[in-house]
């Protein structure tokens, strides 16, 4: 059983390197972005 875990965890290797090959890196997620607050009285005068 153990050899079979070792060769299936192979094959998830490689198809993870054919498809980073293929279709590029894996997509990592847009970094959330942090409001700036702002002082908007001098605008509405």
């Amino acid at each position: 059983m153990d050899y079979i875990d070792k060769v299936l965890e192979k094959l998830k290797e490689l198809a993870r390197k054919l498809v980073e090959a293929l279709l590029g890196p894996e997509a990592e997620p847009e970094p959330e972005l942090i409001p700036i607050p702002v002082n908007d009285r001098s605008r509405r005068r």
